[in-house]
């Protein structure tokens, strides 16, 4: 098992180059990068009669000179081919350097640093309350099936899963923050957070929690509770059970000393790649709430074409989600004795 974890680490590396030369590739050819930008603020500024002349209306000529387009190029490391400026930015990242936004000329991991506290709290969260929530309900669907609250509570989650978790949440904002202003507009604290007492201030951070935190979990719930019950269901109709039983062994001993842990062989499959979601939050979730963390980080740098912090979140997400496929099946090798790598 040591031999095929060590094969797994190492297959990290071209994985992850061929991941990243992907996406660098894709960035240099899509237009609206910093230089466009930068040209297109320029030329606002002449035409508001901020250059050296006013253009006439509906000019499209070049607001800057041909050595500025080169210092531009330079500094973005335009200047070189695409392999090389690759090269030299994958050099800079095993320095620990994803470079600096193009936006806000901060640091990359600055930027991302100061996030990854806010996705950590919603993302663990999340993990918590799903699986928490989850399992115990697709115990009970299982030895409940075919009933009137398995029929009813299925109805429930495919309703909630077909929903996707933005429109929950706008849904949610427009009625229990803007109609009975129940809960708040936005944001995860007040802004007298700073003010508080200590109790005020988990009371703040748990008000602000609520409503993007249903919008997280709500269509996580269909997949996870599905996969525990058919499964359950599965191992429930396994000979090994139906021996257990006709040897006298209890229907509730049977699903909990039995069948309970092989159903868990699924859920511990899905647990580590559920790590990269923890930090990668989501972009419309953390739109709609106004939630500065990762995914609204990256919503803003895909938008703004700020390639830099595109590329730094890339870096930390798939390096989370290979470690995350080497976990699922530690996870797996846990659960399950007979499982061996070779």
């Amino acid at each position: 098992m040591t031999a095929y974890f060590i094969r797994r680490l190492l297959l990290i590396v071209p994985t992850f180059i061929g991941i990243t030369i992907l996406v660098f590739v894709i960035t240099r050819f899509v237009p609206g990068g910093p230089i466009e930008r930068i040209i297109a603020q320029a030329r606002q500024m002449q035409m508001a009669g901020y250059g050296s002349g006013p253009a006439a209306p509906g000019s499209q000529t070049q607001p800057l000179s041909d050595e500025q387009l080169r210092t531009l190029k330079e500094y973005y490391g335009f200047d070189k081919p695409v392999l090389a400026s690759y090269f030299s930015w994958l050099y800079k990242v095993l320095q620990g350097d994803l470079g600096v936004s193009t936006r806000y000329y901060d640091p990359v991991w600055d930027m991302i640093k100061e996030r990854i506290p806010i996705s950590l709290y919603f993302g663990i969260l999340s993990l918590v309350i799903v699986y928490g929530v989850c399992i115990p309900l697709g115990i009970a669907k299982a030895v409940r099936h075919k009933s009137g609250f398995d029929n009813v509570s299925s109805a429930l989650i495919f309703i909630g899963y077909a929903v996707p978790g933005w429109v929950v949440g706008v849904f949610l904002l427009v009625l229990l923050a803007s109609h009975w202003e129940i809960f708040p507009l936005g944001g995860l604290v007040s802004e007298q957070f700073e003010d508080f007492s200590l109790w005020q201030k988990i009371a703040d951070l748990a008000w602000h929690t609520v409503l993007p935190l249903t919008s997280y979990v709500l269509g996580s719930f269909a997949v996870m509770t599905f996969l525990m019950k058919n499964t359950l269901m599965d191992n429930l109709a396994a000979d090994y059970v139906r021996t257990a039983m006709a040897k006298g062994l209890s229907f509730r001993a049977a699903v909990f000393r039995h069948a309970l842990r092989n159903s868990l062989i699924p859920m511990a499959t899905s647990f580590g790649n559920n790590i990269s979601v923890i930090l990668s939050g989501s972009f419309l979730i953390e739109k709609v709430f106004n939630i500065d963390g990762m995914g609204l980080l990256g919503y803003e740098s895909v938008v703004e074409r700020d390639y830099p912090v595109v590329m730094g979140i890339l870096v930390i997400s798939a390096l989370l989600f290979m470690i995350g496929n080497i976990l699922s099946d530690l996870c797996v090798a846990l659960v399950d004795p007979r499982v061996k790598f070779e």
